[in-house]
Order: C-alpha cells, then structure tokens, then sequence
C-alpha cells in the first residue's frame, strides 16, 4: 500500500480544511492577516517586547520559529498579542468574593458588588473568571445590618451570570466563569441542582470544592455538617435546634455524606454538572502551599488560583513531533510497541518546551491586565502554564491504542519530559532575569509539594539559582486554537471525539450553522491510503473517546497527573446508555487515584451536544420559554449604544452627619422590543446610571462603582433587584436623611437611611418610579403594562399612575434639577442628631423609644405597637 500512497503536503501535512480557516480568519487573524505564518509573525513580534532592545529581535525569530513548529499561544494570545486591542492576553483568572454588599467584607475579600465589577472589567478584556462563593452567608443567615435575612450565594450567582450576559469582551468573546462551592456549605443542596432549571447559569460551569474529610465520610457513611460562620436568623434558629461548634461554626443542616454524594453523582450522570475538584489534594500539592490557599479554579479546572491568580497558557501540539506518521502502513522496521522511541522527536520536543517557558514569561511583562491586583498577583509568583494538546492523534499516528498501558506509558512520558524541560529552563530564566518574587526554596521545595518530586538534580539547581517561575505546566482544552491552527487535532489530553463529525457555531448574526469537520489524524490516513483504502474499517487504533469506557479516560488522567503542577481539563465522555451504577464511583476512583478534579459528559435529551456526529434534530420552545428569552424587560443588552438617549438629571440633596450633600444624577434610557405572548411589544428600559465626576473628592470611587455596578444590572435586566440590595448598605457614620415618607395621619416626615449608598438607591428607585418603570415600593413593573404606558405616551394620553411629575420633561430629555424628594427650601440644614432606639418601620429611623407602653418614633412621629 505504502508505494502507491499519495503524498502529503508540505511539512507531512494535509492542506487546511476550510472551517478550519473560517475559524482561524474569524477569531484570530487581524487587519490584513490572510495565513497562520501571518498570525505567527505578530504574536512572535508582540510578545518578544518584553525582552531587552539587543536581544528582541533574535528572541522573536525563536518565538516564530517554536510557532511554526508546533507551538502556540491560548486564544486571547493568538488573537491579542501585537495589536493595539486594549485586551489581556491572559485566558482566565480567579476572583474572590466576600461576604458583604461592597468594600471588604471582615476578612479582606472584596464586597459582592465590587467583585461583580472587577470580574465585569475583567470579562470586558477578554479574561474568565473562577469564583468560590462560600464566604456568603447562606439563605435564612442573619443580617444584622438590616435586622433580615440573607437570601445566599446562589441568588448572587444569578446575579454574576446575568453581568456574564450584557458584557462583550474585546474580540466579540463572552466571558466564561466558574462557580465552585465548599462541600460543607449550606446551600450546597440548592447549588447542585441550580442548573437543573433551563436556562439558569448559562455563562457558568459549577464545581463542588470536596475535601478529603468529605471523601473518606463517604466512604464511612458518615455524619456530614453542613456549617457557616455566619449566625442563622433568628427565625430559622426557632424552627430548629440549631447549634455553633466550637471552632464558631454554626452548623446548620446534619446529612448523611453518601447521600450527598449520590446527588452530587445523580445531577452529574443526567446533566454533566457539577463538577468535582479535589481541593485538598490541589492545596498539598501547591508548590506555594506555605503562601496561599487554593479555593477556586479557573472555568475549565486546569488551573487551581489564588485570589486574582491568572492562568497564562499555551500548547504544543505533539503531532508535529511525529516523525513519519503511519510509519506501520510504510513498511516501517518498528512496531508500535517502540514507535515512541524511534518515531516521536523527544529532544524536539524538550527544546520547543524550554522556548514557550520564556515566550509565556514574556506575555505576563507585555500583557495588559484589567486589574492591578492581578498584575501584583503575577509579579509575585509569575505562573504559567506550558501544556499540550493532540495526544489523542499522536497515539493514532504511532499506531498505539489510547486506552491501553502503552498508551498511558507514553501520555506519562510526554508529560515527564515537558515537566523536566519546563523546571530547567525556569531555572535558567531565573538565573538571567531572577526568581520569581515569592521563592523561597525551603517551603517551595518541601515533602509534599510538587516540585519535591522533582530530579534530585533539578532540586539542587532550583536550590542554587532560584526558579523564575512557580508553576509551569497546565494541560487545558485547546478548542478552537487547536481547530485554526493545528487542522483540528484532537483536543488536549483527549482522544478524538469522531473521526468525522458536525460541529454548531453561533454566527455574527446570533444564529447558528452546521459544519462538516473532518479530525487532522484520520485526514493523514486518507491521504496515505488513498482512494483504494477502506475509510469505514480502520485499525483498531482509531480509538474515539465514545469507544472507551469512563475508567479509560480516568487511567489516562492518572498517568499523566503526577507530572502537571497544576491540573488537567479533561471531560470524561460516556455515551448515553452508560449505566449509572458503573458511573456513580468514577469521582471516588478519582479521588483515590490522586487526581484534582474531574468533569464528566453524558448526551442526552436534556443536554444535546456542541459535537455530534449526526445533526440534531432542532428543538422549538413553547410560548413560555419564548417569552422568557425574547422578554424586552429581561433580554440583555451588551452595551450602550452610540449617540444620544433619552435621560433624566436630578439633582439630590441629603443630610449625613458631617453636613449637606448635593449631587447631580443621571439616568439614560433606551427603548426595547421583545416578544410577550407571541406578539411583538416596545418598552423603555434605563441602561445607564452616571452621577458625573468632580462632585465628591474622597466617595468618588465607591459612588463610580456602584453605578457601574448599577448599569451593568439594568443592563442585565435585573435592576430592581439590585437597587433592593443597594438599599441595604449599612455604614458606620450613622444615618443619611433623604426623602419624605407618609405617616397613617397624612402627616409627612423625614425619610432616613442606612447609608449614603442606600440613600442614592432610594433616590433613583424614585426617579424610574416617576419615569413608571418601578412601582411606589421598588419593584418591577411588568411587561405588559410598561408597553401599555409607553402606547398610551406616544399617543398623548395621561400617563399611567407612577408615570406623574416630571415625566413628560424627562421623555422630552429635559435636565430636572430638582427632584421631589429633595430637601424642601426650608429644610435644617443641620446635621442628622444621633438617635437612640430600634429602627422605625415607617421612616427607617434608628428612633423608636417605648413611650407610655407604645412604641413610639422620636424622628416622625409614628405610634406603632402597645402592650
């Protein structure tokens, strides 16, 4: 057969199969860019910046030559590096939230609106973000700011996805996001099963962080506590015997661990979620242990993060280190058993790990970062992740099965050899440029840590030059890079997933198409059989992820695992009919086997698939579903469109306890069309809150963050809720006097809050009240009736209750300066005395004395209860 075969194209290659190019041309290439050598050119040029003006334009022949030959950056590289595109060049990072509305919560954690920003500034740069929101106190928790009850964190996780959805990072790419909660938190019931709801969590992968406590009460059958630091309300403390350990703990639920277990294990087997990371196992094996503390990984799980850690990666692609693939169809002297020694380039491969060790220390010295703390984070410890992807076609084209110990022999291998490559060449950068900020050998080198297991040689020089950078390896999904750059090799750690399949992409105009795609292995195959060779009857060494069982792919993890500092994105596939008892102990052998997570994928009904091998069949919601994605209220808008909106300005006026305050407000609005019922409506929506800059010195920036924050919502079609929970803010320098509220006699009296944040929010839940948005008490007015208004508006009726005022000034776009709940002309202007007492539920004083058996408000009046 070998004497008649075709040959291959130049450099053993076939030529690029045409999706392959559209997705290289649509998500990478720039400008005038027309070839991946175009694309390698200005990433080699880009990323070579770093390196000092006599040595920059030899270092970016080498980056050029190591991306010619196999190497390759992750795809915001790919597509950001050596342009002017203000985008980070970093795929994902992690970002903490803490248990409180802003500022920092008692520990140093961002507020949860502030994290909301950060992460949003981060998506809007091109970066995803990982979260472990176990800090929130969980639902039925005490708030004692506002004598309520805590609501928990899967309610701000609605939250984080609906900003997920209105903000467009630079290059047209959502955000992706990871939410990772602790096996022992209370709402972990309610977090398994969110994402059993369609359509809820969309933007998000979710991942249970289990400990090995956990595991070995699963194992045992034991008790499990669910507990939280925060104190139950005092409403659940009376439905039940609620008790705090002695560590502070309160423990809020009892659960049998393998009944846990069993639902984590059931949600995953029917919906591919969630997903389990070790995290214990992550933490010991942390070079940086004695530093930080892993809690969250980045959205794909590869990368276990510190707080604002980044994952900074980039892949070889081991098919380009095959010498002559299908040697066994030539008539080769080696059988497969020794192709790997005699057929895979291992000192090509050793060479090109070394230069992508320097070009990724680069892209953290030329990258832009979206917030300071991560580029501090960066400096420090300077992590990357070398990794690669095509192992699945690599074994193919050596004619090694990949679920067999040959096959993991060689994963194991590769993964040794760029470990040792990646460690020395860090070693030599640190000798060049210096170690990274935080090294220090004791700890880094400790029993238990990863690179205590390193060579003792290797030991010995990290002892005596450093290491530049802390970690250096990382096997994650290569997705589309592999697809535009490596002729759709298989994906990272993975065997192929068909041979031959169709693949759904979104297009520019919110649709989708289906593509013929063809993998790169089997397109070699062709052209070395050719036409006579029988394509339906391949060798049995053309082994697709689908073929395999789901222990298969796990013995592959933990091959290659104990080789790979960080993690490895790896999805185990198991076809539809696989049966749930084989399935249900898959996470305990992984566990038991050493490895740091696992995510599983089974098709089915309820999930469809990205990549099938037969077009699935099209599926049409009902009205209902209908609604709930063309809803002109709920429907996300990605940004602010160009030009003028209509907008209302008001001036506010409130009493704190240092004086008056002025401020200008304003709020822009933009008409939207949906779908309620089937039919067609248009409602007015506001998108924008801005009070401009230069009206405060010191609150300038929490006051930019919260309308930020604030627009980002109203955007995201929740801003309701957002001002209910800005209403909430409580501070420490006593109350803010701002409005007028009604007594039961008619009489009206000062309106007091919390904070001056909870002051503003009041102030423009009043404003879009006014503009008939909101109804008297904040909450949202519905669909149906916000079109009803809008009609009756245009066609010159008298608004509709809540639509009075200065309604007809603000549609005309006039400035009123001077909204209703200002301070009235002869209001004190004298600051707010403080007042002793319970909060008053009329006027919100903290006022409320017992007065001749009555409860009774010293600030309004208002009589309340008497016994």
């Amino acid at each position: 057969m070998a004497e008649n075969t075709p040959p291959l194209s130049r450099a053993g290659r076939p030529a690029p199969q045409p999706f392959s190019l559209d997705v290289m041309l649509e998500k990478y290439a720039k400008g005038d860019e027309q070839s991946a050598d175009d694309i390698y050119r200005r990433v080699a040029r880009g990323v070579a910046q770093a390196e000092p003006p006599a040595l920059r334009a030899e270092i970016e022949a080498r980056f050029l030559d190591n991306l010619r030959n196999g190497a390759l950056g992750a795809g915001r590289i790919m597509s950001a590096a050596g342009t002017a595109i203000e985008s980070t060049l970093i795929n994902c990072f992690v970002q903490p939230v803490g248990d409180s509305i802003q500022d920092t919560d008692d520990e140093g954690r961002p507020g949860i609106y502030v994290a909301l920003l950060q992460a949003a500034e981060t998506m809007r740069r091109g970066g995803g973000v990982g979260y472990n929101f176990s800090a929130i106190r969980p639902r039925g928790a005490l708030v004692k700011s506002t004598g309520s009850s805590a609501s928990g964190p899967c309610s701000y996780i609605d939250v984080f996805d609906a900003s997920c959805r209105t903000v467009e990072s630079a290059g047209s790419r959502r955000g992706a996001q990871m939410a990772v909660l602790d096996c022992d938190h209370p709402d972990l019931p309610e977090f398994i099963e969110a994402k059993h709801s369609k359509g809820r969590w969309n933007n998000f992968n979710v991942s249970v962080a289990v400990t090995d406590a956990f595991m070995r009460a699963v194992e045992n059958d034991d008790v499990w506590q669910l507990v939280h630091r925060a104190a139950p309300s005092p409403a659940l403390r009376a439905a039940g015997d609620l008790k705090q350990r002695d560590d502070g703990l309160w423990v809020y639920a009892e659960k049998r661990a393998r009944a846990l277990w069993d639902t984590i294990m059931r949600s995953t087997y029917d919906m591919a979620e969630p997903g389990v990371v070790f995290i214990s196992r992550m933490n010991e094996d942390n070079n940086l242990r004695a530093q930080e503390t892993i809690r969250a990984t980045n959205p794909c799980g590869e990368q276990p993060l510190p707080p604002y850690g980044c994952c900074n990666l980039g892949p070889l692609d081991l098919t380009r280190f095959v010498k002559a693939p299908f040697a066994q169809l030539r008539g080769a002297k080696h059988a497969s058993a020794s192709a790997a020694d005699h057929n895979f380039d291992w000192d090509a491969l050793a060479a090109r790990t070394a230069t992508q060790v320097r070009f990724l220390d680069d892209v953290l010295d030329v990258t832009l970062w979206p917030l300071p703390e991560q580029q501090a984070e960066a400096a420090a410890k300077r992590r990357i992740g070398v990794g690669f992807t095509g192992l699945g076609d690599t074994l193919v084209m050596l004619g090694i099965r990949y679920n067999t110990e040959e096959g993991c022999a060689f994963g194991a291998r590769v993964a040794r050899t760029m470990r040792d490559a990646a460690y020395r060449a860090s070693v030599e950068l640190a000798r060049e440029r210096g170690a990274f900020a935080l090294f220090d050998a004791n700890t880094y080198l400790a029993p238990g840590t990863f690179a205590s297991r390193l060579p003792d040689t290797l030991q010995d020089e990290i002892r005596a030059h450093g290491i530049r950078n802390s970690h250096l390896l990382s096997i994650a999904p290569t997705g589309t890079v592999s697809l535009a750059f490596a002729d759709n090799v298989s994906n990272g750690v993975e065997p192929a997933f068909s041979w031959t399949y169709q693949r759904t992409r979104r297009m520019a105009d919110g649709g989708s198409e289906t593509f013929a795609v063809e993998d790169h292995a089997w397109r070699v195959y062709r052209e070395l059989v050719g036409e006579t060779g029988d394509m339906n009857a391949l060798p049995d060494y053309f082994v697709s992820a689908l073929q395999m069982s789901a222990q298969d792919h796990v013995q592959m993890m933990a091959a290659v695992q104990p080789y790979v500092d960080t993690s490895i994105s790896k999805t185990v596939n198991v076809p539809a009919d696989y049966p749930f008892e084989d399935f249900e102990n898959l996470y305990l052998d992984a566990w038991r086997r050493g490895l740091k997570g696992l995510a599983t994928y089974r098709p089915n009904e309820t999930l469809g698939a990205v990549l099938h091998v037969t077009p699935a069949a099209t599926e049409t919601p009902d009205d209902a579903q209908s609604d709930a994605l063309h809803d002109p209220l709920r429907v996300a808008i990605d940004h602010r469109p160009r030009g003028e909106l209509p907008a209302v300005i008001e001036k506010i006026e409130y009493l704190t306890q240092t004086g008056k305050v002025s401020l200008y407000v304003a709020v822009s609005f933009l008409e939207v069309t949906g779908q309620v019922g089937g039919e067609p409506v248009t409602i007015e929506r506001p998108i924008e809150f801005f009070i401009p800059v230069g009206q405060r010195d010191e609150s300038q920036q929490w006051i930019t963050a919260t309308m930020r924050s604030l627009s980002l919502a109203a955007r995201g079609g929740f801003v309701a809720r957002n001002l209910q929970d800005l209403r909430k803010v409580s501070w420490d320098r006593g109350q803010v006097r701002y409005g007028e509220t009604q007594r039961l006699d008619g009489k009206r009296t000062p309106l007091w809050h919390d904070s001056e944040v909870a002051a503003i929010a009041y102030a423009i839940q009043q404003i879009l009240h006014r503009r008939g948005f909101l109804d008297a008490e904040g909450r949202q007015v519905p669909t149906r009736l916000l079109a009803q208004r809008r009609a009756e508006a245009r066609l010159g009726s008298p608004p509709a209750s809540g639509a009075e005022g200065n309604d007809a000034a603000a549609r005309a776009g006039d400035q009123v300066l001077d909204g209703p709940n200002a301070l009235p002309a002869d209001a004190s202007l004298a600051a707010p005395h403080a007042m002793l007492g319970r909060k008053c539920g009329s006027c919100g004083a903290n006022a409320v004395i017992r007065r001749d058996g009555c409860d009774f408000c010293t600030a309004c009046g208002e009589i309340g209860t008497c016994g």
